[in-house]
């Protein structure tokens, strides 16, 4: 029996043992659940050259879509983007041009965490267009974060024009 209870006693020492490992225990709070921070030094920015590159690019119609938009905290395709991505795939599969996907986040959370936000969901759409047939040399990403808001407002309307990538 006291045999049990130190095995029993060893076994939820591990696992507590694991689970505090995962936790996380930040100084910065983030209010887009990010457990991470990297120091602003490590960050860097720059410019992108737009040769080559407008808005004109893409032949599909221009009634489809070429903004998508994500929940909050989310890089996950909704049915709408999935629809007007396929029409963009037939046209670019058929049509190889070189297309940038802008990826963007709203202002809440930290500005490392919103750009590596931004850049998961540009690469969702490059992810998206790669599994219909178009030629992944063909797609640029970059993410914008914070930086490039579609609205300056700050309201939940404002945030979720904001959460989005761009299709250029």
């Amino acid at each position: 029996m006291k045999n049990q209870l130190l095995k029993y006693g060893a076994l939820v020492t591990v696992v507590m043992a694991l689970l505090s490992g995962c936790s996380s225990t930040g100084t910065e709070t983030d209010t887009a659940g990010a457990g991470t921070s990297v120091p602003s030094s490590q960050v860097s920015t720059g410019s992108v050259s737009t040769e080559g590159v407008t808005a004109t690019t893409l032949g599909t119609d221009t009634a489809v879509p070429r903004v998508f938009y994500f929940e909050f905290d989310r890089a996950v395709l909704n049915a709408e983007s999935t629809a007007a991505l396929r029409l963009h795939a037939e046209w670019l599969h058929a049509n190889p041009v070189n297309v940038r996907l802008e990826g963007h986040a709203d202002e809440r959370g930290t500005r490392e965490y919103n750009m590596a936000l931004g850049e998961r969901r540009a690469n969702a759409v490059r992810d998206f267009l790669i599994s219909e047939g178009v030629n992944g040399n063909l797609l640029e990403v970059i993410s914008y974060g914070e930086e490039s808001p579609a609205s300056l407002d700050s309201n939940e309307t404002a945030w979720a024009l904001n959460r989005r990538v761009e299709m250029k």
